[in-house]
């Protein structure tokens, strides 16, 4: 496939899954208001008739055959209404058709064959029209609606079957469109403008016909133009205002028909004579307006594909190094040139900001990952037989894409646990003196350095003690059971296998999995903290980096060994003196500040590192914290602060399992060295 053809299938699965994802929201909010109103009706039929002829266009017939189906069912309902007692089956009904649809786009992502046998689905379909109809036969359903369709000249949807319209003597205003030049598939964005101008609600025809099932019209389009007619001053107002801010339309021109017109005579004007000749002959036409150009400050928008922004990223990110290479060389910094000073300071400004947009281009709401567990609650709802209220908060929260498609499962799996044994049966919740209705939200926040995605459910919660006495059957306690605190036996269910499910059922139970999870969102640089009050609910938040490339660190220096600590994790860094510390039985050490006492780890001691710095006074603590979590590192010093472009371990590495031991990648800087960075959430862990 060339590349003009895989842009063209980007857009078309691009738009499909955004069509089908305000598809769910709609037929949600039908559901919960037990009503399908005008508008509601209408963009269900707009959905599905955008979908179908994008599908017919890539001749992918099992998705076109399905939503011209859903469309023909909802031409009827909105020409005539259903009975409200029908709403929930309708509802069952297309969200069984858009899964279906779903299916069918990720067979087209993996590049698998497209189901054939569509009989099945038809009948069902055509079986619950002949249901709300109660008189179409169900051989003749299909034709029927596509002949009403034809015959409503009210309505601006145009069938495949429709006549030529062209030369309607009605239409008195056309306007001629003419596409940026090369730009490929012509015929593709006469129906997307189409459909932008259907969704105004005119009346109006265009030609040519059938764009979005035949390809050769492109060709037509590029040696004359594409023309819609419209028959009204009111409606041209709005198809021009329509045709202006689309996208790749390098002109257009408006025509008036004069009443003695012969209107195939002024089709032949338009496309022998050119504009200007057609501005002079005002015996039979005028034009309006000519645009040329304008379409260069309308575009505010544009899709950019993801493998592009990471080579930018990654650019960016070696433009970065590469500065640092520069300003420290050393042959250089003996020039002591005031003016080089002043040029790698500006140099360090725009690379800086330079890199803040290109990390800002990355960034998308979680709003598409939120919006999609309303549907999890409602079929999971259904099926349990539990009524769970769903409340998303900080739904315009922006993350780097990357770390979006890594925790979006997470995300699922936990509200999926939530609603199966998290909240309680109905019966349980009135007798434990609960509102019958559980609750489970969806919350997201900035917190400056990293982002914020919390799950709560207000359902029964953890019980410690079962945790605890599961932990001691598998040997998995490494003291004491008196001597574990209630997060600590929290801890249990993050590791593999761990479950205290008695039974297996369909939905994934409280701790199968979930080191699954901690493992996806560890991958993406985060951390879990788990919080649970038995008979109240459960707390689970991720605390994940706004992005993972660029990062800023403060480096410091080990004996011969350097590493970086993310500028996030640090709160403060000091000297002391040895009678500041505190030495417990154990042989650990600890500090006091601020009337807390903080553990101390010595990354020398902690790494296995030789050093000469072993006097306390001698070296500098840094106080790092992580989640709820805090502690000292002990180095032998600062050497500043960071920029630094975060790189994987290579892979030969991985089976040490670095991540586990307090290493999160690595960095180059200026000087070719290679720096480790710290993954403080670990090390706490770990101590």
């Amino acid at each position: 496939m060339d590349n003009n053809l895989d842009s063209v299938l980007d857009m078309y699965l691009f738009e499909a899954n955004s069509l089908l994802e305000q598809l769910d929201d709609i037929l949600l909010r039908a559901e919960s208001e037990q009503a399908f109103d005008k508008e509601c009706i209408d963009e269900i039929f707009r959905i599905m008739h955008t979908i179908k002829g994008s599908s017919a266009m890539m001749q992918f017939n099992s998705i076109m055959t399905i939503s011209h189906k859903v469309e023909d069912l909802f031409y009827y309902i909105r020409e005539n209404g259903v009975n409200h007692r029908y709403n929930e089956q309708l509802v069952n009904l297309v969200f069984k058709f858009t899964d279906f649809i779903k299916g069918e786009i990720t067979k087209i992502e993996e590049g698998q064959e497209l189901e054939e046998n569509l009989e099945a689905f038809e009948a069902e379909i055509t079986g619950f029209l002949n249901k709300i109809s109660g008189a179409v036969p169900e051989s003749d359903s299909s034709d029927v609606f596509e002949e009403a369709a034809m015959t409503q000249s009210a309505t601006a949807i145009v069938f495949e079957e429709q006549e030529e319209l062209a030369a309607a003597p009605g239409d008195s205003y056309a306007i001629k469109i003419i596409f940026d030049d090369n730009i490929g598939m012509e015929n593709l964005r006469a129906y997307l403008l189409v459909n932008q101008l259907r969704e105004t609600g005119i009346d109006f025809a265009y030609k040519p016909e059938n764009v979005e099932s035949i390809s050769d019209t492109a060709q037509e389009i590029i040696k004359n133009g594409f023309f819609v007619y419209i028959n009204d001053k009111e409606s041209l107002n709005a198809a021009v205002g329509v045709v202006r801010e689309a996208l790749n339309v390098k002109s257009y021109t408006v025509i008036e028909y004069g009443s003695e017109a012969n209107h195939a005579d002024v089709n032949e004007d338009v496309k022998e004579k050119n504009d200007k000749a057609v501005q002079a002959s005002k015996e039979q036409t005028k034009t309006v307006k000519t645009d040329n150009g304008s379409r260069h400050s309308k575009q505010s928008l544009i899709t950019v594909n993801l493998s592009k922004l990471d080579k930018l990223v990654n650019i960016v990110g070696e433009l970065v190094i590469a500065e640092s290479m520069v300003s420290s060389d050393n042959e250089i910094k003996r020039l002591n040139s005031e003016s080089f000073t002043k040029s790698t300071r500006q140099m360090r400004k725009l690379t800086d900001e330079l890199q803040d947009i290109v990390m800002s281009l990355r960034m998308v709401p979680v709003s598409g990952i939120f919006q999609k567990m309303k549907r999890i609650v409602r079929d999971m709802g259904k099926e349990l037989n539990k009524d769970v209220e769903l409340i998303l908060e900080g739904e315009d929260t922006e993350i780097d894409k990357t770390i979006v498609d890594g925790i979006s499962d997470p995300i699922m799996h936990l509200v999926r646990n939530a609603m199966d044994h998290g909240i309680e049966s109905e019966k349980e919740r009135i007798d434990a003196g609960k509102d019958r209705q559980g609750t489970i939200r969806l919350s997201a926040s900035n917190t400056g350095g990293e982002i914020h995605i919390t799950v709560e459910d207000d359902g029964k919660g953890f019980d410690p003690q079962k945790i605890l006495a599961k932990a001691k059957s598998k040997d998995m306690l490494t003291k004491p059971e008196s001597e574990y605190t209630p997060k600590e036996i929290y801890q249990f269910i993050m590791l593999p296998g761990f479950s205290t499910n008695e039974a297996v059922t369909e939905y994934s139970g409280r701790g199968v999995g979930m080191d699954v999870v901690k493992s996806n969102v560890e991958k993406v640089g985060g951390t879990v903290v788990l919080d649970s009050r038995e008979g109240a609910g459960t707390v689970i938040t991720f605390k994940i980096p706004l992005t993972l490339t660029i990062v800023a660190g403060m480096q410091v220096v080990v004996g011969e060994s350097e590493f970086i600590i993310p500028i996030k994790n640090i709160q403060q860094s000091f000297k002391t003196s040895e009678k500041e510390i505190i030495h417990n039985t154990d042989g650990s050490e600890m500090i006091l500040i601020r009337e807390k006492c903080y553990p101390i780890v010595r990354i020398n001691e902690y790494f296995n590192i030789n050093t000469d710095v072993s006097s306390i006074e001698d070296g500098i603590l840094i106080l790092v914290e992580a989640g709820d979590n805090s502690l000292c590192l002990f180095v032998d010093k600062i050497i500043g602060e960071q920029q630094v472009v975060v790189k994987p371990l290579p892979p030969i590495l991985t089976k040490y399992n670095l991540k586990e031991s307090g290493i999160s990648g690595c960095s180059i800087l200026g000087d070719g060295s290679i720096n480790l960075i710290l993954d403080i959430g670990n090390i706490i862990e770990s101590i």
